[in-house]
């Protein structure tokens, strides 16, 4: 029995399709650069693992002359976490497949690679935003914020996750379609949303990218302050009006401000499966013409996608969220 996987494709153009998809949807993905990357193996189950390594006891051991000292146990700790399905799909009629004059079914594979995306982009920044270690620009709580972010602001956070002994991102998943990491210049990672470019700019102590001396700069990356180094991201949303009166800040309604969650990433701070590799994606495409089941003149395709991934902040403690307002 032949089993039909990718609708009326074969496995070879499907793989084609699938690398087309991805090399126009990966420069869109900011979040998955940053965290631990499990890539999603063939013909695997719902539940994916991800692994965290406990730090050793850093107590001082005197070792006495003949006598060995007890070893310590290595320790680790394994998250599980439930692969979720993603996709969407976009219809085709004959009469569109016939008598448009672009190539109709291009168009639609472009415009679905735009909304993958994204669509992985929420998902991954709704669960960042859900860490419980969080810090507010003032205030105590979330409606009060109405204060923009400061140097001050910075060094809490740095000073926060240092003592959590949180280690710098010295790697990064690399912005291509097949799965492979390259090294950084170690230094702890803040996702903002793009709004917040101005602020940050005017951080005392910033440097812009195009000062950098030696470190290549990552995509949408808009500098570093301290030992921080900000990338923004559009879909990083703030909290509409949740903070306190708006007065010279951004505010959705004009009377309360937005409050936008600054993330401060540390390594493993959290993990993912990449948007990457031959198992990343499965193009779907059913052309029209071919009668079927409650289709019995063959008007209708379609053209779709789908995916499963899992997000899952592995160590609180190294992901900081400062919230902030920002400046009209």
């Amino acid at each position: 029995m032949t089993v039909v996987t990718y609708g009326d494709i074969s496995p070879e153009t499907a793989g084609f399709v699938s690398k087309k998809f991805l090399e126009r949807a990966i420069p869109q993905l900011v979040a998955e650069q940053f965290g631990q990357v499990r890539p999603l193996p063939s013909r695997s189950t719902m539940i994916q693992v991800f692994r965290r390594y406990d730090a050793l006891d850093y107590t001082p051991v005197i070792v006495q002359e003949g006598i060995t000292p007890n070893g310590k146990t290595f320790g680790k700790t394994d998250i599980t976490v439930r692969l979720q399905q993603l996709g969407d799909w976009l219809p085709l009629t004959d009469i569109i497949a016939d008598t448009h004059t672009d190539d109709v079914l291009q168009e639609m594979i472009a415009i679905l690679s735009e909304q993958a995306p994204s669509m992985l982009e929420m998902l991954r920044f709704g669960v960042l935003k859900g860490g419980t270690n969080v810090m507010y620009a003032n205030g105590i709580a979330r409606n009060a914020v109405n204060t923009k972010i400061t140097r001050a602001h910075v060094r809490r956070v740095v000073r926060l996750l240092d003592r959590q002994l949180a280690k710098p991102i010295t790697s990064r998943v690399r912005p291509v379609a097949e799965f492979n990491t390259e090294p950084v210049a170690p230094s702890y990672i803040c996702l903002c949303h793009t709004d917040c470019e101005g602020d940050v700019r005017d951080l005392d102590g910033f440097v812009s990218t195009d000062k950098y001396a030696k470190d290549t700069p990552y995509d949408t990356e808009i500098g570093k302050c301290e030992r921080v180094r900000f990338v923004s991201a559009p879909l990083n949303k703030p909290f509409a009006d949740a903070g306190g009166d708006a007065g010279s800040m951004l505010s959705t309604t004009g009377v309360k401000a937005d409050v936008y969650p600054y993330l401060f990433l540390g390594a493993n701070a959290f993990a993912t499966i990449p948007f990457k590799g031959r198992n990343a994606v499965t193009p779907m495409v059913l052309n029209p013409g071919t009668p079927r089941d409650g289709d019995n003149l063959g008007q209708r395709g379609s053209v779709g996608w789908k995916t499963l991934t899992a997000t899952k902040i592995l160590y609180d403690p190294w992901l900081v969220r400062l919230e902030a307002a920002v400046t009209l």
